[in-house]
C-alpha cells in the first residue's frame, strides 16, 4: 500500500506538470497559494514550484499548508487536526460539537457515534456522516481505533482511515 504522503507527492507532481504546461484548471488551484497571485498565466506558468503543488493539495484538503499536512497526516500533530474530516459537504448533517476533548470523550462515552477532530474542536458524528465522507462506517479500522480519531488505540488503522479519507476527497475532486 502506497503512503498517503507519497501519493500526495504524487499529485502534486502532476499538479506541477499540468501548470507548468499551462493547464487553465491547474494554473488556477496553483494561483490560489502563490505568492504573487495576480501574476499572468504565461508568469505563473513559468514561476509555479513544486511546494506551491503541495500546498494547493493541502490546502484543498483543508489543512494550513503542506508541513501541517504533513505532521497531521503522520499522526505527528494531535493538536490541529485541520479541516480534512469536516469537509462541505457534511455541513448538513446534525453533529455534537466540544471545544474539550474531555468533554467530547464523555460525549462519546454516553451517545456512541464517531469522534473526530475539526482543528481545535472535537465533534461526534453518525455512521451517516461518515457516509457522506465516503469512508464505510463498519470497516474494522474504526474498531481498531475504538471510534477515537484523537486518541486512536490503534494509530496504524488511524493512519489507514487517513488515507482513505484523502483517496475519498481527491477522487471526489475529479
Amino acid at each position: 500500500m502506497v503512503d498517503i504522503i507519497d501519493r500526495l507527492k504524487t499529485e502534486a507532481r502532476v499538479l506541477h506538470r499540468k501548470a507548468s504546461d499551462g493547464d487553465p484548471a491547474a494554473l488556477a488551484r496553483i494561483r490560489k497559494v502563490h505568492e504573487n497571485p495576480k501574476l499572468e498565466d504565461m508568469a505563473l506558468k513559468s514561476a509555479v514550484k513544486r511546494r506551491h503543488g503541495l500546498s494547493a493539495l493541502a490546502r484543498e484538503l483543508g489543512f494550513d499548508g503542506w508541513t501541517h499536512a504533513a505532521q497531521v497526516l503522520r499522526g505527528k500533530n494531535n493538536t490541529d487536526f485541520g479541516k480534512l474530516l469536516y469537509p462541505g459537504r457534511c455541513a448538513v448533517h446534525s453533529n455534537i460539537w466540544s471545544a474539550s476533548y474531555r468533554e467530547a470523550q464523555e460525549i462519546h462515552r454516553d451517545v456512541g457515534g464517531y469522534l473526530l477532530a475539526y482543528k481545535h474542536h472535537f465533534l461526534i458524528v453518525d455512521a451517516d456522516y461518515i457516509r457522506t465522507m465516503g469512508l464505510d462506517p463498519v470497516d474494522k479500522d474504526w474498531r481498531a481505533i475504538e471510534y477515537d480519531w484523537v486518541r486512536p488505540k490503534s494509530p496504524e488503522a488511524r493512519s489507514r482511515l487517513y488515507r482513505k479519507v484523502v483517496l475519498a476527497r481527491l477522487e471526489a475532486a475529479g
